[in-house]
């Protein structure tokens, strides 16, 4: 009897101390999902215009070099001369692109991101040239707006998407989404490559922020916001641009977490975690998707015919065109081997479904595609449904009727209260890890040590896909957005607020190499001065984590912090002052050394330009934050595989 009323007064006291947590869990699993509910309600995929009579009799008149034409990409440094601001049209080269060959689509931009103006230069010109073509076909370009418009200068940004899947906010993730696809068609782009449906189930991968997380019915709802944000309910909208789900499949889950190596995924785990997002996506009216440039089980991602047509196309009726991934069909050869040439590439790629190819930068696809449809090797009914696949999306968007949007458009470009979206979505993706003793909110009213590599930092904030490939040049940083010793010295004042750097990242240059090899690391630079300033201080907010990265770049082999912040945390916590630690990274990197010896941990996952603002407003009590994690957090290096419990199973305490 005494060890039974034991155990009940246990669970009496565990009950009731546990109470506000349970109430709190039961009410964020609630909001998320009112907030899914509404967004089925309110933004269903549309019904779009049936424009099949034009593009069928559009496809009778097109020759073989048109309809191939139509299914090649190429980046923009093959239409213009000098790079960056500096870039000018090259004619010779834009005819020879798009009126000799025939070239549908552009992408990309040629070294850093462009002012609204010089954008409508660019594709202005683009379509002036398609226009002079026998069929006039309109061009579709394309860009990365991964976190917002991030390739048009002075644009909004927004968290990355690991951050807004922190917010687990769909219908905020949707608000952002709109504002992205206004901001990417005021610039006259009407196509974007996002959002990432990747399932972000290996943290050690170097794209595992551009990802929702780990769970699949998280980023299946995130990822129908996104698509119907972007898209809205008429795609051919000067407010909204197609969207493109990458990468379809497998290709967050490598087995070496390194970027685009293989990938090991039994059909049910497929089946269970990594493709219902997609064919979420598709069923709310994703117009493109992009390949996996790795390969799952063996088989490279674009050459398999079973996920590209049985699955994609066939099971999940999806009826937007494919397009790979950079220069992938060229990869086949030269990376995983299974061709003998780039013709016999092209071969494969294309009979297994993909409908454009991002060459990107020679027209040695279109002449290969050319001569393999001559020597029926590629049947004329696969081309055909590709182009026709093109076309639609094409349609859909308006750009045969307006190639270019109305000027008008221009107006939708940097409204004030786009500023006002983002610090709501960057204060929603901060997570509280820890707060021992009520240490956070910090009192405004004491002396406050800030210090650590990403305290005075935009670009660790923000992460890649930043003006940048990389991030990683601090000059085209905004100078009005504040970094986090910044908004905390404008909220306490200049007088109460010290800032020592300690310790600095230095970023790689800003280079588009995609096999880049990783050169960031970290360096002292004033250490003693920041011990010296924190034994002086009633609290420190120090500042730890990553920099910028994306891709092979980004590559790890150990998610631990690194050695340098590692014991300069062990030098500020030595102090004996109370240490509140605000992690600013995009994957999970290990901090066990230090967790238990700090008071407070603040998650900040990539919160962007007004992330230091939003920090600041949740360690000084003006926000209570309320992000929640969207993956596993790993204690130990050893702890990254993340593993789902069966129902069956008895998890031991």
């Amino acid at each position: 009897m005494k060890i039974k009323a034991l155990i009940a007064l246990v669970g009496i006291f565990f009950g009731y101390f546990c109470l506000p947590l349970q109430q709190s869990l039961a009410q964020t699993n609630s909001d998320f999902t009112d907030s899914h509910a509404v967004l089925q309600r309110t933004i269903k995929r549309p019904k779009l215009k049936n424009y099949s009579a034009q593009i069928e009799a559009l496809l009778k008149k097109m020759t073989v070099e048109e309809k191939v034409g139509q299914m090649t990409q190429l980046e923009l440094g093959q239409i213009v001369s000098g790079g960056d601001s500096n870039i000018t049209l090259d004619q010779a080269k834009l005819d020879k692109a798009i009126i000799e060959y025939k070239v549908g689509s552009i992408l990309n931009v040629a070294g850093h991101a462009l002012p609204v103006e010089k954008w409508w230069e660019i594709i202005g010109a683009i379509q002036n040239a398609s226009a002079k073509t026998r069929l006039k076909i309109p061009n579709i370009y394309g860009i990365d707006s991964i976190h917002g418009a991030n390739y048009v200068k002075g644009a909004t940004l927004f968290p990355q998407e690991i951050g807004m899947a922190a917010t687990w906010n769909p219908i905020l993730m949707q608000k952002g989404s709109e504002i992205t696809a206004m901001e990417t068609r005021a610039a006259a782009i009407p196509w974007t490559f996002s959002p990432v449906l990747d399932a972000g189930r290996q943290p050690l991968w170097a794209r595992f922020w551009e990802t929702f997380g780990e769970d699949p019915y998280l980023i299946k709802v995130m990822g129908v916001a996104f698509v119907r944000g972007v898209e809205g309910n008429d795609v051919s909208n000067d407010k909204f641009v197609a969207s493109s789900l990458k990468h379809y499949v497998g290709y967050g889950f490598p087995f070496s977490g390194r970027d685009r190596t293989t990938a090991l995924i039994p059909e049910n785990v497929l089946r269970e975690y990594h493709l219902p997002q997609f064919k979420a996506a598709v069923d709310a009216g994703a117009r493109t998707v992009m390949v996996n440039s790795a390969e799952i089980n063996g088989v490279p991602g674009h050459i398999n015919k079973y996920l590209l047509t049985d699955v994609l196309k066939n099971e999940f009726g999806f009826d937007g065109f494919i397009v790979s991934d950079w220069e992938d069909i060229i990869k086949l050869v030269t990376q995983w081997k299974v061709a003998k040439d780039e013709k016999e590439a092209t071969m494969m790629a294309i009979n297994a479904g993909i409908d454009m190819s991002m060459v990107p930068y020679k027209l040695s696809f279109t002449e290969n595609l050319i001569a393999l449809v001559k020597e029926k090797k590629v049947s004329m009914t696969r081309i055909d449904d590709a182009v026709r696949r093109i076309l639609r999306v094409k349609f859909e968007l308006g750009l045969f009727e307006n190639p270019m949007p109305n000027p008008s458009v221009k107006q939708n470009f940097g409204k004030p209260e786009y500023v006002q979206a983002s610090l709501e979505a960057a204060r929603e993706s901060l997570v509280l890890l820890k707060n021992e003793s009520n240490a956070l909110p910090l009192a405004k009213n004491k002396k406050v040590l800030v210090t650590g590599p990403t305290a005075d930092s935009l670009i660790s904030l923000n992460n890649g896909w930043t003006w940048v490939w990389q991030g990683s040049e601090k000059s085209l940083y905004p100078t009005n957005k504040l970094t986090i010793q910044q908004a905390i010295k404008a909220k306490l004042g200049e007088r109460n607020v010290k800032f020592v750097q300690g310790t600095e990242l230095i970023q790689p240059p800003g280079t588009t190499a995609i096999n880049t090899t990783p050169t960031m690391f970290d360096r002292e630079v004033d250490v003693d001065k920041a011990v010296s300033e924190a034994k002086n201080s009633d609290v420190v907010v120090l500042c730890l984590g990553e920099g910028s990265y994306t891709e092979t770049p980004g590559n790890l082999t150990d998610l631990t912090l690194s050695e340098t912040q590692l014991k300069f945390a062990e030098k500020i916590i030595a102090t004996g002052k109370p240490v509140v630690l605000v992690m600013v990274e995009g994957r999970p990197r290990i901090i066990n050394r230090i967790a238990d010896k700090v008071s407070g941990i603040l998650l900040a996952l990539n919160p962007s330009n007004e992330g230091g603002r939003a920090i600041a407003d949740v360690l000084f009590g003006d926000y209570n934050p309320n992000g929640k994690l969207p993956f596993t957090y790993p204690r130990h290096p050893h702890n990254y595989l993340t593993y789902d419990h069966k129902l069956f199973e008895v998890e031991e305490t």
